[in-house]
Protein backbone atom coordinates (compact mmCIF):
# COMPACT_ATOMS: atom_id res chain seq x y z
CA UNK A 1 0.00 0.00 0.00
CA UNK A 2 2.70 2.78 0.59
CA UNK A 3 4.17 2.48 -2.90
CA UNK A 4 0.36 2.83 -4.10
CA UNK A 5 0.87 6.63 -2.31
CA UNK A 6 3.78 7.24 -3.20
CA UNK A 7 2.64 6.45 -6.70
CA UNK A 8 -0.23 8.86 -6.46
CA UNK A 9 1.79 11.54 -4.57
CA UNK A 10 4.25 11.71 -7.87
CA UNK A 11 1.26 11.71 -10.20
CA UNK A 12 0.28 14.53 -8.45
CA UNK A 13 2.62 16.32 -8.16
CA UNK A 14 3.72 16.22 -11.76
CA UNK A 15 -0.28 16.89 -12.65
CA UNK A 16 0.18 19.84 -10.51
CA UNK A 17 3.63 21.09 -12.29
CA UNK A 18 2.03 20.98 -15.92
CA UNK A 19 -1.42 22.57 -14.88
CA UNK A 20 0.81 24.90 -13.09
CA UNK A 21 3.06 25.51 -16.08
CA UNK A 22 -0.27 25.79 -18.58
CA UNK A 23 -1.79 28.28 -15.79
CA UNK A 24 1.14 30.49 -16.08
CA UNK A 25 1.61 30.50 -19.85
CA UNK A 26 -1.84 31.05 -20.33
CA UNK A 27 -2.36 34.73 -17.84
CA UNK A 28 1.22 36.06 -18.11
CA UNK A 29 2.27 35.13 -21.35
CA UNK A 30 0.77 37.80 -24.07
CA UNK A 31 1.08 36.87 -27.86
CA UNK A 32 2.06 39.67 -29.92
CA UNK A 33 -0.64 40.80 -32.83
CA UNK A 34 0.45 40.67 -36.38
CA UNK A 35 -1.14 41.62 -39.65
CA UNK A 36 -1.47 37.99 -41.66
CA UNK A 37 -1.81 37.66 -45.55
CA UNK A 38 -2.75 34.53 -46.94
CA UNK A 39 -3.34 34.43 -50.89
CA UNK A 40 -5.66 32.11 -52.46
CA UNK A 41 -5.04 30.65 -55.89
CA UNK A 42 -7.70 31.62 -58.62
CA UNK A 43 -8.50 28.16 -59.09
CA UNK A 44 -10.38 27.67 -56.07
CA UNK A 45 -13.25 30.38 -56.83
CA UNK A 46 -14.00 28.33 -59.85
CA UNK A 47 -17.26 25.88 -59.60
CA UNK A 48 -17.37 22.97 -60.44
Amino acid sequence: MPSLFRFLTVVAVIGGLIYGGLFALANFVNPTPREMTVSVPPDKFLKR
